[in-house]
């Protein structure tokens, strides 16, 4: 048993088996942006994606897949690097923040005023809304803006409003309103 986990390990050379690690790892990696991208829909850049990450999977499965019987530790680098391309891919979408957003917040009435004029001077759009609370008026302001950059406008309300509630959601389409000038930094 132990002869056979030994030769399982040493029937690929060290620079095949991170070879397949990284070459996975770039493939799934691209995968995962494309699926996003697309889900938010960026096709044209998940398209062009696309034919990356099969030109690479073709390649590398076929690699794996035609050595498996004799190396199946083969397999697990295709896993290992399967694993490190989707929290990769998923890492670098979050830093690159493609898309938009609709910032839903609940604050006190008396916090709305303040915080829709901060926003609305940083250019931000901004919608609110008069709403009814459990125990005193509020106000729910909806605020449209780019992905990235979501922090510094839920640490602005954070500022002015600690009890603020809110609420992230992706905007995968938008049509008609009055934020023609918001329009031009959305896209």
């Amino acid at each position: 048993m132990i002869q056979f986990i030994i030769n399982a390990i040493t029937s690929v050379s060290p620079v095949e088996f991170f070879l397949i690690i990284i070459l996975k790892s770039i493939e799934v990696t691209i995968a995962t942006l494309r699926i996003i991208l697309i889900s938010k829909g960026y096709r044209r850049q998940g398209t062009m994606l696309s034919f990356v990450e099969v030109l690479l999977w073709t390649f590398i499965a076929s690699r794996v897949i035609m050595g498996i019987a004799e190396a199946p530790i083969k397999g697990i680098a295709y896993s290992i690097g399967f694993s490190i391309g989707v929290f990769l891919g998923s890492k670098i979408e979050a830093h690159i923040a493609m898309g938009r957003i609709l910032i839903q917040t609940i604050v006190s009435k008396e916090n709305s005023g303040p915080i829709t004029e901060c926003l609305r001077e940083k250019g931000y759009a901004v919608t609110t809304i008069d709403a009814q609370g459990r125990d005193s008026q509020k106000a729910v302001l909806m605020i449209f803006a780019k992905r990235k950059g979501k922090e510094e406008i839920i640490s602005e309300i954070q500022q002015l409003d600690e009890s603020a509630m809110i609420i992230t959601n992706d905007v995968t389409a938008l049509h008609g309103g009055t934020i023609a000038a918001a329009r031009k930094w959305l896209k």
